[in-house]
C-alpha cells in the first residue's frame, strides 16, 4: 500500500526544460543548482557535461559541442546555475532576442521556368568581353533556356521567343535575333525528355517486380 502511495506521477512532477535528457539529468542538474560549495558545483557541473558527451561520443570533444553542452546545462538550470563555464554564458536575454531577418535571394516571378541561375549567367556573359568566348556563353545560355521552357511549358516553342526573354533579362545588352543563330531543335529536347522519363519508369517497374517477388518468403 505504501508503494502504491508514493508512486509519481508525470502530472505532478517538475516541467522538463530538455526532455531529450530525460528526468534524471534534470535532477542531477537540480542537484547542482542546490549546491553551496562553489569548488564541489563546479566538479558536479564537469561531470554533468562529461555525461552529456558521453551521448554523442564522435562528437562530444568538438568545441562548438561542448559550448552547445554548456548551453543547454544553463538552460536546463533556468540560468541559476553559477559555475565556472569555459565558454562566454549565455543569458535567457541573449537566447530570447529574436534573430536578424534573412536576406532572401532576389526572384524573377516574371519567367520563374528559367531559375535564378539563368540570371546570374546572363550578368556574367555581359560582364564578359565581346568575343568567340562570349558567343560562345550567350549560345549556351539561350539553349538552356530553350530546354527550361520545354520542361515547363509547351511542347514547342519558337527560338525567337527565347531570344525576346534573353534580351530582357540581359537589359537590352544580349540581342541574338540579330545574330541569326538558330538554337537546338526542339524535338531533340523533348526526344532527351522521353528517354530519361522511359528509365526511370523502367526502374520502377522492375523494382516493384521485386518486391512482388520478394512477398511470401520467409526471413530468417
Amino acid at each position: 500500500m505504501n508503494l502504491v502511495e508514493n508512486l509519481e506521477y508525470n502530472t505532478e512532477r517538475s516541467h522538463l526544460i530538455i526532455p531529450e535528457y530525460g528526468r534524471h539529468f534534470q535532477k542531477m542538474v537540480d542537484h547542482a543548482v542546490s549546491i553551496a560549495d562553489r569548488d564541489e558545483r563546479n566538479k558536479v557541473a564537469q561531470s554533468i557535461i562529461s555525461v552529456m558527451g558521453n551521448l554523442q561520443p564522435h562528437l562530444r570533444d568538438v568545441p562548438d559541442f561542448q559550448h552547445k553542452l554548456w548551453d543547454q546545462l544553463f538552460i536546463m538550470s533556468n540560468f541559476n546555475l553559477e559555475v565556472d563555464s569555459p565558454f562566454p554564458i549565455t543569458t535567457e536575454e541573449m537566447l530570447k532576442e529574436r534573430p536578424e531577418p534573412l536576406d532572401y535571394p532576389q526572384n524573377f516571378p516574371k519567367y520563374r521556368f528559367y531559375g535564378n541561375n539563368i540570371k546570374r549567367m546572363v550578368d556574367v556573359a555581359i560582364s564578359w568581353e565581346k568575343g568567340n568566348m562570349r558567343d560562345g556563353l550567350e549560345y549556351a545560355i539561350a539553349n538552356h533556356m530553350k530546354k527550361c521552357y520545354l520542361n515547363w511549358n509547351k511542347d514547342t516553342v519558337d527560338d525567337s521567343a527565347i531570344f525576346k526573354h534573353l534580351m530582357e533579362l540581359s537589359d537590352g545588352k544580349i540581342d541574338l535575333a540579330a545574330a541569326e543563330v538558330t538554337l537546338t531543335d526542339s524535338a531533340q529536347f523533348l526526344k532527351n525528355k522521353l528517354v530519361k522519363s522511359s528509365r526511370s519508369n523502367t526502374g520502377k517497374k522492375h523494382q516493384n517486380q521485386r518486391n512482388n517477388n520478394n512477398r511470401g518468403k520467409k526471413r530468417y
